[in-house]
């Protein structure tokens, strides 16, 4: 989507040189999927001018830390949504409303993680420097208090296990800390790399402990690996955690495993107007992310929230609920996981401004995903591209 944002040039006549005045700030309790975002809003004050302005940071706990920042002087709310959405619309959190001190605090404290990582910090910083340039300090209760905020409450056993060996495989100890009794060690696989948590399995071993055996898939640098754990849980908290055996799996066993039945429905489009296309989309996707391949644009509607972490079974890539893919060629095809997802997402289409300029042309049920393989393939058509693919 092609939006034009407002550029803030620095120097003496820049707005952004004035007195700034905290209004609101809100974070996305998503702290324990290992990234976050955050707003800040800010009233500015000058001599001749008075106005708005908005400041977007995406935070990851793991490698990069703070990775990405936007803003917006005014209040075009357009642009303004356009930003969030991108930034912060597949985290799939909620948002809630912090202090300015606990924002401040944030934007120092991951800035700072840059430092010990080695990374640059993202473009504009002369616009954000004046956070960093604050005196600021929170007391421990006051960072549990922030550390409560930014984390999706938990409410199952299911829920603090899956979240807690993500948190240590991705060595966020701090977050995995926060998820156990305090005194459960968070660190006895810190002889992997960092590492994703693709997929993992739970088991009652004993129900007089409240123990669970975890089959874990986790993947680093395309290497996979099979670790078997037990944990512990009272009263939602970990107060036990072992190791009890891992194995290396190849590349194709991790995606025997991974694997799922994909639902593919097809439509012709009688429009080439891509800003009409994308803006029908964007209504019916409010939290959607869009990326650009060769031969067309691809929208993941994302999950509004987490809670495919509350499952016995977790998979990271289920927090997508769908997928449209449009083709250069005139062609749009829609996928899901799960026959609820493609009746919805079509359903969706069908109360879309898109309804007059699309013609449903086919229906699939796959074995395992294949959009991808189309997306990145040469075929301009779905249709050409399975007849090759059956050959």
């Amino acid at each position: 989507m092609d939006r034009k944002f407002k550029v803030i040039r620095g120097g003496l006549d820049s707005p952004l040189d004035s007195n700034k005045q905290f209004i609101s700030a809100y974070i996305t309790d998503t702290r324990l999927m290992g990234v976050t975002g955050l707003y800040i809003h800010w009233g500015i004050e000058a001599e001749d001018l008075s106005s708005d302005f908005h400041q977007f940071f995406y935070f990851d706990a793991e490698e990069y830390g703070f990775e990405t920042y936007k803003s917006i002087v005014g209040n075009d709310i357009e642009e303004i949504t356009v930003i969030e959405s991108a930034l912060l619309g597949g985290l799939g959190g909620q948002k809630v409303k912090i202090t300015e001190k606990e924002a401040c605090y944030l934007v120092q404290e991951y800035a700072k993680a840059n430092v010990d990582l080695t990374l640059p910090l993202p473009k504009g910083k002369e616009e954000y420097n004046f956070i960093l340039e604050k005196d600021i300090t929170l007391a421990i209760k006051e960072k549990h208090e922030l550390m409560k905020k930014m984390c999706d409450p938990i409410h199952s056993e299911f829920q603090v296990i899956n979240y807690f060996l993500m948190r240590c495989f991705g060595r966020d100890y701090y977050a995995a800390k926060y998820l156990t009794n305090g005194r459960t060690p968070v660190e006895i696989y810190s002889d992997y790399p960092i590492s994703t948590l693709c997929k993992n399995t739970i088991d009652i071993s004993d129900e007089e402990s409240n123990s669970y055996l975890c089959e874990s898939l986790v993947e680093s640098n395309g290497k996979y690996h099979i670790v078997i754990s037990e944990i512990s849980i009272d009263e939602f908290l970990v107060s036990s955690f072992k190791r009890r055996s891992d194995f290396k799996v190849s590349a194709a066993e991790a995606a025997m495993m991974l694997s799922r039945p994909e639902f593919i429905t097809v439509y012709d489009l009688q429009t080439d107007n891509d800003e009409f296309i994308d803006n029908s989309l964007a209504e019916i996707t409010t939290n959607a992310m869009m990326t650009i391949h060769e031969n067309g644009r691809l929208f993941l509607a994302f999950n509004k929230n987490n809670s495919h972490v509350d499952k016995a079974v977790f998979r990271l890539n289920e927090d997508v609920y769908g997928m449209f893919y449009i083709s250069d060629f005139g062609q749009m095809i829609i996928a899901s996981y799960n026959v609820k997802g493609i009746l919805a997402l079509e359903m969706d289409l069908r109360k879309s401004p898109l309804k007059e300029y699309m013609d449903m042309t086919s229906k699939y049920e796959f074995k395992e995903p294949i959009l991808y393989e189309f997306i990145q393939s040469d075929f301009d058509d779905f249709e050409d591209f399975l007849e090759f693919i059956r050959e």
